[in-house]
């Protein structure tokens, strides 16, 4: 087992953070999947309004690659899709009857072989559980990927406790990591916190286990890609998030799509900040009717970093496992550019590197400051443990230069790598949102 200590980063202190508690949260009136949180793809219906769909069933597909379906993540009635401009189809709802599909067969993954793994993932529509990189778009099932990756460490702020997520999961795990081992010719890599010793984790087999310790973003994919096995050119490397392989790996053992997550409440904004036991796709409101007090707050499906805004009649992310709830603070201190010393409520990431920074940091949506011309004093490179040169990637990709973005590193990046250089940047530049438009700009080229 190998050792990777990730020493830049940052953890964000925000308060708000979930107990140990889960609810059962199973019972829902409604679910949706979203084909425009899935990048690249141009979805197709299978299905109208009115129609009757079981879980599973194929809700739409992608035109460019029609390997690529999406599942119903429950059965029920189509009782709305909404369109957005130019007719993109931005969300199917379904209204849920009971599910009755379940099942206590227990298959031998071990005699599998890969074309029986990927037909038993296509029956299933479930290929959008596994992303590649890069771009991180769903795979296409045609390639095989040079190296497979999952991370068990989660450092995104407000993230679910794996303790809670992986108990008793013992078997799923395994199945999921031994279908995938099949998937490749490389290797499988599972990344473990290395402080925290989980039994489900430790005895895994045909795979390769690495302990990360480090402040976030240590727990992001890309950024254990890219420092076990780094992206090349022309290479292919497929992920899938720790709960998704439990999904898979239930999928490989019964035969049936269970589409249940365990989904953390948090942040200053929540009441009672706890875990919630759901599926994939579930209303919002529902998931948050015991959270919201009088306060007006912005829920967010994710984490405060990488995350979505969403109203309550919205539904939660395909790949979020997070809800954040923050205040909303429009207040504008008189002369605050120019008030002396420094404000008490500011969050300093020189103080939290120092160690003088209070354990825990009310955040609200205040920006406390405006766009403004680039600084360059390295902010951005503190906290990107990649060894990467963000400043000058960002100027290539400010200037559509695709030579100088491929010189830089631009394959080995996803937006959600550099979120905390934008939270960091005295400029309030989105560095992630450039990055994707720099990874945009070399699919188009592609």
């Amino acid at each position: 087992m190998t050792q990777i200590k990730i020493r830049k980063g940052h953890s964000l202190k925000i308060a708000g953070v979930p107990d140990n508690n889960i609810q059962d949260k199973l019972n829902i009136p409604q679910v949706s999947m979203r084909p425009v949180e899935f990048l690249y793809a141009k979805p197709k219906l299978t299905v109208q309004e009115g129609d009757n769909v079981k879980i599973g069933d194929a809700i739409c597909f992608n035109k460019k690659n029609p390997d690529q379906v999406w599942a119903a993540p429950g059965s029920g009635k189509i009782s709305k899709i909404k369109y957005g401009a130019r007719r993109v189809i931005e969300k199917v709802i379904i209204d849920l009857d009971k599910d009755s599909d379940t099942s206590d067969s227990k298959n031998n993954v071990d005699d599998y072989s890969a074309d029986k793994i990927k037909e038993i993932i296509t029956n299933s529509n479930l290929w959008p559980l596994l992303r590649q990189r890069p771009f991180n778009c769903v795979v296409d099932p045609k390639v095989t990927p040079r190296d497979i990756f999952i991370s068990a460490y989660l450092t995104a702020p407000l993230s679910p406790d794996l303790g809670l997520i992986l108990k008793g999961k013992q078997d799923y795990l395994q199945a999921g990591v031994t279908a995938l081992s099949k998937l490749t010719e490389g290797k499988v890599n599972v990344s473990l916190p290395a402080k925290e010793q989980i039994a489900e984790l430790k005895d895994l087999k045909n795979c390769e286990l690495h302990e990360v310790s480090g402040p976030h973003p240590a727990g992001n994919v890309g950024i254990q890609i890219h420092h076990i096995a780094p992206l090349k050119p022309g290479d292919v490397i497929w992920t899938i998030t720790i709960q998704h392989l439990i999904i898979l790996g239930k999928l490989m053992l019964s035969g049936t799509y269970d589409p249940t997550i365990v989904v953390s409440i948090g942040g200053p904004g929540a009441k009672t900040p706890n875990h919630i036991r759901t599926r994939i796709g579930a209303k919002i409101g529902k998931l948050v009717e015991d959270q919201i007090g009088a306060d007006d707050v912005r829920i967010i499906s994710g984490d405060v970093l990488t995350g979505r805004t969403v109203e309550q009649d919205d539904f939660l992310g395909f790949y979020d496992t997070i809800i954040s709830i923050i205040p909303v603070d429009k207040s504008r201190p008189f002369l605050g550019w120019f008030h002396p010393g420094t404000s008490k409520r500011s969050y300093s990431l020189t103080k939290s590197f120092l160690g003088f920074a209070k354990p825990l940091f009310n955040f609200s949506t205040k920006q406390n400051g405006s766009h403004r011309a680039m600084v360059p004093i390295e902010a951005w490179e503190r906290v990107l443990p990649m060894d990467i040169m963000p400043n000058p990637l960002y100027r290539s990709i400010l200037a559509a230069d695709i030579e100088e973005m491929e010189k830089l590193g631009i394959w080995e990046c996803d937006d959600e790598d550099f979120a905390l250089c934008s939270f960091a940047c005295p400029s309030k530049i989105d560095v992630g949102a450039a990055i994707r438009d720099g990874l945009d700009l070399m699919w188009m080229e592609g």
